[in-house]
């Protein structure tokens, strides 16, 4: 593991195998829908909470929280208090609030569904009415997408089953194949549309070409989750540390720390709103640009 200077700037510096294998195991990353560990969510799942979170957002149409997670997509009504969505059981490995009302998604569906004869993989899904109904737009039975990323004119995704960054031009109808790495989490800005980071165990990696091909970021601390803000770039390390960098990806200040265990999902609302969830399920917020955090959710089952 890296330390801090003294001055709160990082060195760029790599993960320790131990640290990477660590992240991609916590996080999820070759897990399926139906495999052992991770097995399809059932409808008994109701009273299991949301199980391992893996986006989180907020609906501009209301500012409510939601919460894309293993056992459907989620509603946070208050500090003990979340509702699925329409009811629906679904492992939803990707999540993305891209509007007023209006999700991506991806994953798998129900073990019952499956059952029926579903395809095990749901490909791209887009919701118009707050998770309530989906159709799907792109990949069905075909794709896993685990990070998906909206920057102005472009839709970036991780696609797990064969380890690609896509890019769509069309809100994912079709894409654009780019190159394969192990990634964690994808990160990419309105203003910039053409860059895109991604988060590694081997470090953070960019790309200004779409997509299509990445280089180590320099200076960067290790980071598990990343996200573009107006002010610059704002992750969380693998012990749950906060820090943020000036606009063009340098100077990364320390700021805090996510309490409790592992971050499993964060999100830049802007500049000064963050919301990261841990393993439990646990959902935390920062108004201030993540020196500190308060509870914001709570699962009462355990």
């Amino acid at each position: 593991m890296f330390r801090p200077r003294r001055s709160g700037a990082f060195p760029r510096t790599r993960l320790a195998s131990g640290t990477a294998i660590t992240i991609l195991a916590s996080l999820g990353l070759a897990a399926c829908a139906g495999d052992k560990k991770h097995p399809a969510p059932t409808q008994s799942a109701v009273s299991q909470g949301f199980g391992h979170v893996h986006g989180i957002g907020v609906d501009p149409a209301d500012g409510a929280v939601y919460v894309g997670a293993h056992h459907g997509v989620f509603r946070v009504a208050g500090p003990e208090q979340a509702v699925r969505v329409a009811g629906r059981v679904q492992d939803t490995m990707g999540f993305a609030v891209i509007g007023p009302r209006t999700f991506l998604a991806s994953g798998h569906p129900a073990a019952a569904e499956i059952s029926k004869g579903m395809a095990p993989h749901l490909g791209l899904i887009r919701s118009e009415d707050a998770g309530n109904t989906w159709t799907a737009v792109s990949d069905q039975g075909r794709a896993d997408f685990h990070s998906i990323q909206p920057a102005g004119k472009n839709l970036y995704v991780h696609d797990n089953q064969t380890g690609h960054v896509r890019r769509s031009g069309d809100q994912g109808r079709t894409w654009v194949l780019g190159a394969r790495l192990e990634a964690v989490d994808l990160a990419a800005g309105r203003d910039q549309p053409d860059r895109v980071y991604a988060t590694t165990p081997q470090g953070i990696q960019v790309s200004d070409d779409g997509g299509t091909t990445f280089k180590a970021a320099a200076w960067t601390p290790v980071l598990t989750h990343l996200d573009v803000t107006g002010g610059g770039l704002v992750g969380v390390d693998p012990e749950g540390r906060t820090y943020a960098s000036s606009p063009d990806g340098s100077g990364w200040q320390a700021r805090g720390r996510v309490p409790g265990a592992q971050v499993s999902a964060f999100t830049a609302v802007d500049d000064r709103r963050l919301l990261a969830a841990v393993d439990e399920g646990t959902l935390y917020e920062s108004r201030n640009g993540g020196h500190d955090f308060t509870l914001l959710y709570r699962p009462t089952t355990r």
